[in-house]
């Protein structure tokens, strides 16, 4: 059988037209080198609101690179990248960052803390009286599935693998971004786990109609977390379209990822 028989793309209202209306996040010709050396050329990109953007490769291609231009933890060496609207450069880099929430692969989180406190840190940053950050707290670890009168007080190193990442789920999600940055967040988990983290954050991103840049190297993931992929490579995007697209791709970096699941 095929991949476009083996992957169940869930069924879509149709193709995904992103507006600028409805664009939160854009790349306009950027490049961005280091020491002389291009780690990303020529970049076009628009995330519309609501959507989850996979942006997929191998290690080295520029994913994470992409995901720190939008939080501006780097500048671009040419071109812009403009988030709801606004340049990053033309905006405080702290009050951008404030509007988004960002997921690592080890989830981040701050060993002396506990699971509330990790998920409460921006809210008290921000100035949030203790009452509301107590019920907000709550509120998101509920949401991903770690029960408040179970799991607040524990600290990470009494957590699983698939417990952690949740938590840094919760902590993103806590101030309500506009946007998740995902950086391989689930690429250390067992195979069980993962799936089930996966299909956790599916429903979360859906429930909350988050808006979402997702960057991973795994083929699986992307196909079932994305509303449109990304294809990465040296510095580049080389394809850009839905998984229903992708799944058909004549591209010839697009087939061998295409081939490593075919049956």
């Amino acid at each position: 059988m095929g991949v476009s028989g083996r992957w169940k793309v869930p069924a879509r209202s149709g193709k995904k037209i992103v507006s600028e209306s409805r664009t939160i996040v854009s790349f306009r010709d950027v490049a961005f080198e280091v020491a002389g050396v291009r780690i990303l050329e020529g970049v076009d990109l628009s995330v519309a609101r609501g959507e989850t953007l996979v942006l997929l490769g191998e290690s080295g291609c520029g994913k994470t690179t992409t995901l720190k231009l939008i939080n501006r933890l780097i500048e671009p060496t040419e071109g812009d990248v403009v988030v709801n609207g606004r340049s990053t450069l033309a905006v405080d880099a702290v009050g951008l960052r404030r509007g988004i929430g960002y997921v690592l692969q080890e989830g981040g989180l701050f060993p002396h803390m506990t699971a509330a406190e990790n998920v409460g840190l921006p809210l008290r940053l921000a100035g949030s009286d203790s009452g509301s950050i107590i019920a907000r707290v709550d509120e998101m670890l509920t949401l991903v599935g770690l029960e408040p009168d179970s799991f607040a007080n524990r600290f990470p190193h009494e957590l699983s693998g698939g417990q952690r990442q949740r938590l840094g789920v919760a902590r993103a999600l806590v101030a309500d971004p506009d946007l998740l940055l995902l950086d391989e967040p689930f690429g250390a988990l067992d195979a069980l786990t993962r799936a089930a983290v996966q299909q956790e954050f599916a429903r979360i991103v859906r429930e909350l109609g988050k808006t979402a840049v997702f960057v991973t190297h795994d083929l699986h993931e992307a196909m079932l977390l994305g509303s449109r992929i990304a294809l990465m490579d040296k510095g580049r995007v080389v394809f850009l379209g839905t998984p229903e697209e992708f799944a058909v791709s004549t591209l010839p970096l697009a087939r061998a990822y295409l081939a490593t699941v075919e049956l």
